[in-house]
């Protein structure tokens, strides 16, 4: 993990003075948790979950409010500020401010999509099939939350069929028992080499 995170430092910026890394996979894939401990690997650098701008009613029709709202600030070198959406009561929040640090992640599905890649530094897609992604994501919200997965699944499907993340990923991730697989992806570049994180303590042997 610190050696991705090494990797990343390196690479130049690509929205503004801001390194803009995607972290896209099917929804269940294990994106935020990866994308959590990428971040601290990094020194705590800033996430965006892409759950915070999507809403009941635009699950994947929110790339224009995510431009003016995120990444052009970034672009300028300049606070974005957002409000995220709460999925309980259906309405946006209090705005939150996210700073152009050397390093942002942004993680969630559709991170990886046509109109936002121009701005990523690097794009990782976790490597799970959808239909496990998805038993695991349903197993997580339990039976509350069934109808709105029967839903979602339709949703997700059209998505990556119009629009595909894991042609442009330069790097794959794979979880592990412990720690996660770092492969080259498809769009994959001299830096992405093959990486096996052992662990994601500061001992961890890439």
């Amino acid at each position: 993990m610190h050696d991705l995170a090494t990797r990343i430092r390196r690479l130049p910026p690509s929205c503004g003075p801001v390194r803009l890394v995607g972290v896209d996979g099917h929804a269940g894939s294990g994106k935020t948790t990866f994308a959590g401990r990428l971040a601290a690997a990094l020194g705590g650098a800033p996430v965006l979950h892409l759950d915070d701008i999507a809403t009941h009613e635009e699950l994947f029709g929110w790339t224009g409010r995510l431009l003016r709202e995120v990444v052009q600030p970034l672009g300028r070198g300049e606070h974005a500020h957002y409000r995220p959406y709460d999925w309980r009561e259906r309405h946006f929040g209090t705005a939150r401010a996210l700073p152009p640090a050397p390093v942002v992640l942004m993680e969630g599905v559709g991170a990886g999509r046509r109109e936002l890649r121009p701005h990523l530094a690097a794009l990782l897609w976790m490597e799970l099939p959808r239909e496990e992604a998805w038993t695991r994501g349903r197993g997580r919200d339990g039976e509350a939350q069934e109808e709105f997965w029967d839903g979602w699944v339709t949703a997700e499907h059209r998505h990556f069929t119009e629009d595909p993340s894991r042609p442009f990923a330069q790097l794959l991730v794979r979880q592990r028992p412990q720690g996660y697989e770092v492969l080259p992806g498809p769009a994959g570049t001299a830096e992405s080499d093959h990486l096996l994180t052992h662990g994601d303590g500061p001992s961890a042997v890439c």
